[in-house]
């Protein structure tokens, strides 16, 4: 194997500190590929089933877990981009999805909510991907889905004393 072909930890090949990266080795990119797959291949389940996006869903996910959330909570909780979470929501409001209703102490922002319909969704789906992480995860003993939840953890932490959010 030369050393092009190497795929050294943390994307950087051996005793070349600084000069090259392999992107196929390069953590966040690695952690992005797979939060892109994972999240696209539960999708597809739920997104044949009921008709349904990604952004969608973590709209429906956040307000099936709080209750009642503003568009900015809602972007704030799922990490989206404030015109994704602005779509997400006309196209849920239009379905009868979700209920919008105003905040009366700040007319520029409203209060959102799931309707029954939306309630009803995210009660089919949240078993789906209860299921879906147990598939996903099948291959891990209880001490490794113990230890990726703490490393997670810390790698969230991480990023935060870096300056990043979480």
């Amino acid at each position: 194997m030369t050393k092009n072909e190497q795929i050294a930890p943390y994307g950087a090949f051996p005793g070349e500190e600084g000069e090259s990266l392999r992107l196929e080795g390069f953590l966040p990119y690695r952690l992005s590929l797979l939060a892109t797959e994972v999240s696209q291949t539960l999708a597809s389940a739920y997104g044949q089933r009921f008709g349904i996006s990604i952004p969608e869903w973590r709209v429906l996910a956040t307000l099936g877990q709080f209750g009642t959330a503003t568009a900015r909570d809602i972007g704030a909780h799922s990490r989206m981009h404030k015109t994704t979470v602005s779509r997400a929501v006309a196209t849920l409001e239009k379905r009868k999805l979700v209920l919008r209703s105003a905040n009366r102490a700040d007319m520029r922002e409203a209060f959102l909510t799931l309707t029954d319909a939306g309630s009803a969704i995210y009660r089919d789906i949240v078993p789906m991907a209860r299921s879906f992480t147990e598939t996903l995860c099948a291959g891990l003993s209880g001490e490794e889905r113990d230890m990726l939840d703490t490393l997670l953890d810390r790698l969230a932490a991480r990023v935060a004393d870096l300056g990043g959010k979480t």
